[in-house]
């Protein structure tokens, strides 16, 4: 899809995504529609990875110390590295793979079939503003997640030494 028609769908499906209905429906419907996708793809597209960058992120969990892995919608920084936000549907819960890179910051993704090692630091307070606002330049109202939630949605900055950067990209 070209760029102005991924801007257009995406100002279409963000208001969807808030709905109570997106909701409840979401958290079910898109992990099977993920993993239906991964197998017809070989794990080089996601579903979320249509409209936003996405990445699988591959952790180890933070009670277990079992790897897990979690599909998410990534912000490009600016700086080759990448932005997730722990919004999990705007739940009252944090999601898991939040604490599992509190507690184990070294990580890896899949960005568009490519493994890389990354490294979680949590976004400071007093960059939360800036940094939803640039995750708003990619998904309109996102934020309205943590919002709902009625948590401070953690935020983190993924880095990589890999060269190029698999997030280098536009908004």
């Amino acid at each position: 899809m070209t760029s102005r028609a991924v801007r257009m769908l995406r100002r279409v499906l963000a208001p969807v995504s808030r709905t109570r209905w997106f909701r409840r429906v979401g958290p079910r419907a898109l992990p099977v529609a993920e993993r239906v996708l991964r197998r017809l793809t070989g794990g080089r597209l996601v579903v979320s990875g249509i409209l936003v960058p996405s990445l699988v992120l591959h952790t180890v969990g933070a009670k277990t110390g079992l790897p897990r892995r979690s599909e998410l919608m990534y912000t490009p920084d600016g700086r080759g590295g990448a932005i997730v936000a722990g919004t999990s549907f705007a739940r009252e819960a944090h999601p898991g793979w939040t604490a599992n890179l509190a507690a184990h910051p070294e990580a890896e993704v899949v960005v568009r079939g490519r493994r890389v090692a990354v490294r979680a630091e949590r976004i400071p307070d007093a960059e939360r503003d800036a940094t939803w606002a640039r995750i708003e330049q990619q998904w309109p109202g996102y934020r309205q997640y943590e919002r709902d939630s009625g948590r401070t949605v953690r935020l983190f900055r993924l880095t990589t030494d890999a060269v190029p950067s698999p997030f280098d990209g536009r908004l």
